[in-house]
């Protein structure tokens, strides 16, 4: 059997790698099966776009380019990605954080900055100066006088719901506000997004289903 197989899809080509196979067999068995792929490609003269599906396995970076390089022998062949049904420990644990909950109470004094892997929610009080920055979402449950960001740095999907009319500002991703200069209704059930137009907006808690779907339903809804 051979090591690599081409399968072509909606969106192009694959290079699906036999699991059990060594580097050095599929060098060899893909540059036989490149050599035909790539004199089709030179009669019809459009460039033959490649993923590289590894199934249950990882490869190194220094594998991976040796078959990039290979590939790159064929002028009208180019790789795009390669994919994998695994991932590494580096990305386990940044999925995790991501989607694990943080809970902090401490206090935040003026100058200080903490910064959260994924969502927080927070029974502390952050004075005015201090700033608390999440990627993820932000619940607040505490007070906050100084600067909260939700998604950072530059993901609009995210939320801070909870009572803010004493910050100083609020943000999520890029998009922020000064609430001096816009004050915020005093609520626990406020709900601070990115709306379609791309604008900072205020919404309730009763509205969540609108404001982010997604969001709502990974929650699970709220009565």
């Amino acid at each position: 059997m051979q090591s690599v197989v081409l399968k072509g899809t909606k969106d192009g080509y694959e290079l699906i790698l036999k699991e059990s196979a060594s580097v050095r067999e599929i060098l060899v068995d893909l540059k036989q099966l490149l050599e035909g792929l790539g004199k089709e490609s030179e009669k019809g003269k459009d460039q033959l776009h490649l993923n590289v599906q590894m199934g249950n396995r990882l490869m190194s970076e220094e594998d991976k380019n040796d078959i990039i390089n290979l590939v790159n022998d064929y002028e009208n062949l180019v790789i795009d990605n390669f994919l994998s049904n695994v991932i590494t420990k580096e990305e386990s644990a940044k999925i995790m954080a991501q989607n694990n909950v943080e809970v902090m109470s401490r206090v935040i004094r003026n100058g200080q900055e903490v910064n959260v892997d994924g969502d927080v929610l927070f029974f502390g009080k952050i004075h005015e100066g201090g700033k608390l920055i999440s990627t993820g979402n932000v619940f607040n449950m505490g007070v906050i006088e100084g600067i909260v960001q939700a998604g950072f740095p530059d993901d609009e999907s995210k939320l801070i719901i909870g009572n803010l009319c004493t910050a100083q500002q609020v943000r999520v991703g890029e998009q922020y506000d000064i609430v001096a200069d816009r004050p915020i209704e005093d609520s626990e059930k406020t709900v601070v997004y990115v709306n379609d137009l791309h604008v900072l907006s205020y919404g309730k808690i009763k509205n969540l289903k609108e404001i982010n779907p997604k969001f709502f339903n990974r929650i699970g809804g709220i009565e």
